[in-house]
């Protein structure tokens, strides 16, 4: 394979996955594994696939990345309050760069995501380098970060963009201690809480509600309710011209988007202020099998310089799940 790659390491809270990508978003090699627990399990998975997958070319490794939940310093490489990898503080950056012998940049792992979206719009030609564009993870939680002409919009602490833990009304608890916060009503959580296990025939909610299931069509009038709010509240605190969609309620696919640009046109009627923006035109989802976080992980470290190629290159690389 000729021409330069760069590594993206995505540690999930169920998943890790390591990838090689090239500057135009193409994936050349991934692989996956569950993630490790604790401290020394995070790590160890994720090594063993980085150097998994740059055993599988000759190609130079111009720069490796690596993003993970909780609260990360991309200065220092430090990740805390991890608390579904059962990590409390964890030296990420410190503890790749000795095992693999190559700088290592490190991001929280919606934030990485934002990048590789807004990376991969503007690749793609759908989208441009220089607009202002927000990535709204809907998983277990709800999560945003804001890309402004490729840099990222961090806040206090890194926080900006926890738009899930604003309380907007209602009594249901959140995780985070507060009551009605956005993402009682807009996530996998909220989903899973309004629609439970035991009343489910079909998976999809959307099958369910469309054969009659009224408790599955009340939860999609209430998810894609949040989430518009979520979209509206983006477009107006930051002022992003265009809001990307992502995340594990992405395989929902086209009548998710379809009910959230429903939600948006219902609130452009009574309001002009709200039409003027044209919210339902500026929202669109991912596909879900894209490996958005593993890609911007990937172009964390463009523009740094790093060693040709991880130094634990060829250490066996094949002892992995793939």
């Amino acid at each position: 394979m000729s021409g330069t790659l760069r590594l993206g390491i995505d540690i999930g809270g169920t998943k890790t996955a390591a990838a090689l990508v090239a500057d135009d978003g193409r994936v050349h090699v991934i692989r996956s594994a569950p993630s490790g627990r604790g401290p020394d399990g995070v790590v160890d998975v994720a090594v063993r696939l980085a150097l998994g997958v740059c055993g599988e070319t000759t190609a130079p490794v111009l720069s490796t990345g690596a993003c993970m939940p909780g609260l990360v310093d991309p200065a220092t490489g430090l990740v805390r309050h991890a608390v579904n990898l059962e990590v409390d503080r964890l030296a990420l950056g410190a503890e790749l760069e000795a095992r693999l012998g190559t700088a290592v940049a490190v991001e929280n792992d919606v934030k990485a995501a934002a990048l590789g979206a807004w990376r991969l719009r503007g690749a793609g030609g759908s989208g441009s380098f220089d607009e202002t564009m927000a990535y709204l993870n809907l998983g277990t939680g709800l999560a945003s970060a804001v890309v402004r002409r490729g840099e990222l919009v961090r806040g206090i602490d890194g926080v900006a963009g926890e738009i899930g833990h604003l309380p907007i009304g209602g009594d249901a608890a959140c995780a985070c201690g507060q009551l009605g916060c956005l993402e009682t009503v807009a996530s996998g959580s909220a989903l899973a809480r309004l629609w439970p296990e035991s009343r489910r025939v079909h998976r999809d909610p959307f099958v369910a509600a469309a054969a009659g299931d009224l408790s599955a069509a009340a939860a999609v009038d209430v998810l894609c309710t949040g989430i518009g709010l979520a979209v509206q509240l983006l477009a107006l605190a930051s002022g992003a011209e265009r809001v990307v969609m992502g995340g594990g309620l992405a395989g929902l696919g086209a009548p998710l988007v379809s009910g959230v640009r429903a939600d948006l046109s219902r609130r452009a009627l009574s309001s002009p202020l709200v039409g003027a923006l044209d919210l339902p035109a500026r929202v669109e989802l991912l596909p879900a099998d894209v490996p958005v976080a593993a890609l911007g992980a990937a172009w964390l470290g463009k523009g740094r310089r790093h060693d040709a190629r991880p130094a634990g290159v060829g250490a066996d690389p094949m002892g992995m799940v793939g």
